[in-house]
C-alpha cells in the first residue's frame, strides 16, 4: 500500500504513467486549486467588532463549501461566521477505532499588504537566480535572503506580481486539503478514518478562531495546515499579549494655546524613543523574544499605541510587560500633564504546553513526511496559529507546512512541489493513523 501512495503522488502530474497504474489523479491539482483561490479577495481587517472583520470572506466560504458537496463531502456547512465545516467518512471495516482527524487551515490574507486583485505569476523549470517581480521591478527575490530557492532548481514557483501578497498564507493550505479528500474520493483503496475538515476566517487578526464550534467539529486531534517550509512541523508558538498605551493631554485652539494645550503627541514619541534596540523583532531571532510597537493613533487631545509582547516563556512575557510599565513611569515623570495608562491582554499562550502530552502527533506527521521523501524537523513558530487558541480549548492542534515562504508581504512565493509534496503528506498522515 505504501508504495502505490507513494506512486499516486510520484506519477500525479504524468497522466499517461497514472493511466497505465490505475490510479486515478485528483479531478483538479493543488496547483490549479490555488491560483483560483488566490484571485479570491478575503483580506482581513484590523479593530472590527464582527466576525468575519469583511464580508468578503464568505465569497471563498461559499465556493469551498459548494466545492466540498461537489467532491462529496458530508456535513457541509457554512456559519454565521463564515466558517466552513465539513467531513470525510472514513472507509475502514471498524472506523470507530481511529481516531476522528482534522484538518483546518484559514481563508483570510494580512492586513499588512493588499489582498485585492492577485495575479500570480508561474515562473517555469526555475533555473536558478534571483526573481525580479514583474510589475514592480523595485520587488525581487533574492536567493541571498532566500537560500531555500537553491533546493528549488527545476520547479515551477509561484508568486505574486509585486504589487500584492500572493495570499500562499494560507490559501496554499486550503488547496492542499481540498487536493486531499479529492484525492481520496478518486482512489477509495487508500484506507483512512473519518475526516474532519474546517476553512476558518480572520486567523490574522486573532478573532475568527473564538467561534470555532469545537464540538461540532467532531475531531479528537487537528493539524492546522498553515506553515511554511517543506518538512517542518510545528508544536510550539510564542505566548502572546498586547499592550495598548494611551496618552491623554489638553486640546484647544493652537493661537491661545499657552498654558493650557498639552500636547499627548510629544509624551507618546517620547514612550517610543524608549524601546530598547535589541527587543524589536528587527534585531531578535531564533528563541528570543520581542516587543513590537506596530500601531498606532496620534493626536493633541489623545494618542494611542499598540504593542505586541513575544516570548515562548510565560516569564519572558512577564518582564516584557515590566519594562513596558516602567517605560510609562518614566514618560509620565517627565509629561507630569499628560495622562498615561496601559493596558495589557492576553492573546494566546504556547501550545507546546499542551501538546507535550499528545507525542503520537508529531511522531506521526514526522513519518508522514519522511514517507512523501522530504526532510523533515521540528521548528518553533515565531508566531501564532488557529492552532494555538484550539490547543488550549481542548483540541490538540499541532501546525504542518504548506510549503510556502515570505507569508505577509510582496515577496510571498510557492511552488509547485511545494503544494504537491504537502498534498502527499495529509495523505500518508491520514493513513498512518488507520495502520496505528
Amino acid at each position: 500500500m505504501k508504495s502505490l501512495i507513494a506512486l499516486v503522488f510520484a506519477l500525479l502530474i504524468a497522466a499517461s504513467a497514472l493511466a497505465q497504474t490505475g490510479v486515478k489523479p485528483p479531478k483538479e491539482t493543488a496547483l490549479e486549486r490555488f491560483l483560483r483561490y488566490a484571485k479570491i479577495d478575503t483580506q482581513s481587517k484590523d479593530d472590527q467588532q464582527t466576525v468575519p472583520s469583511t464580508r468578503k470572506q464568505f465569497n471563498l466560504a461559499n465556493l469551498l463549501a459548494k466545492e466540498l458537496k461537489e467532491i462529496g463531502a458530508e456535513n457541509v456547512r457554512v456559519s454565521e461566521f463564515a466558517i466552513v465545516y465539513a467531513s470525510w467518512p472514513g472507509n475502514l471495516p471498524d472506523n470507530s477505532k481511529v481516531p476522528v482527524i482534522g484538518f483546518i487551515s484559514h481563508m483570510d490574507t494580512s492586513p499588512a499588504v493588499s489582498g485585492e486583485n492577485v495575479n500570480p505569476i508561474i515562473h517555469k523549470n526555475y533555473q536558478g537566480g534571483d526573481i525580479v517581480l514583474p510589475k514592480d521591478p523595485s520587488q525581487v527575490i533574492t536567493v541571498a535572503q532566500n537560500p531555500v530557492l537553491k533546493e528549488m532548481i527545476g520547479d515551477d514557483i509561484i508568486t505574486a506580481d509585486g504589487t500584492t501578497l500572493l495570499g500562499s498564507d494560507d490559501k496554499s493550505g486550503i488547496a492542499e486539503i481540498m487536493t486531499m479528500i479529492d484525492t481520496l474520493k478518486q482512489n477509495p483503496q487508500i484506507k483512512h478514518g473519518t475526516i474532519a475538515i474546517a476553512f476558518t476566517p480572520d486567523e490574522e487578526v486573532g478573532s475568527g478562531i473564538d467561534k470555532f464550534d469545537i464540538k461540532g467539529f467532531g475531531a479528537d486531534f487537528a493539524y492546522t495546515v498553515d506553515g511554511e517550509t517543506l518538512g517542518e512541523i510545528s508544536t510550539e508558538t510564542w505566548s502572546a499579549r498586547t499592550a495598548t498605551v494611551t496618552f491623554q493631554g489638553k486640546s484647544t485652539h493652537p493661537g491661545t494655546a499657552k498654558g493650557i494645550m498639552v500636547n499627548a503627541m510629544y509624551a507618546l514619541a517620547d514612550y517610543v524613543s524608549r524601546f530598547p534596540h535589541d527587543m524589536l523583532p528587527e534585531t531578535t531571532e531564533g528563541r528570543v523574544g520581542f516587543v513590537h510597537p506596530y500601531s498606532g493613533t496620534m493626536d493633541v487631545e489623545s494618542s494611542s499605541l499598540k504593542i505586541l509582547l513575544r516570548d515562548f516563556e510565560v516569564s519572558g512575557l512577564d518582564k516584557q510587560e515590566a519594562i513596558l510599565r516602567d517605560m510609562v513611569k518614566a514618560t509620565q515623570t517627565k509629561f507630569p500633564e499628560v495622562k498615561i495608562t496601559i493596558d495589557v491582554k492576553e492573546d494566546y499562550k504556547n501550545m507546546k504546553e499542551v501538546l507535550q502530552n499528545y507525542p503520537a502527533l508529531t511522531d506521526n506527521a514526522l513519518e508522514a513526511a519522511r514517507r512523501a521523501g522530504l526532510k523533515h524537523s521540528i521548528k518553533s513558530i515565531r508566531g501564532g496559529t488557529d492552532g494555538s487558541n484550539l490547543t488550549f480549548q481542548g483540541l490538540p492542534t499541532p501546525d504542518l507546512f504548506t510549503g510556502g515562504h515570505n507569508f505577509h508581504g510582496k515577496l510571498e512565493f510557492n511552488s509547485r512541489r511545494g503544494l504537491e509534496k504537502t498534498t502527499e503528506m495529509l495523505i500518508h498522515l491520514v493513513q498512518i493513523f488507520a495502520e496505528k
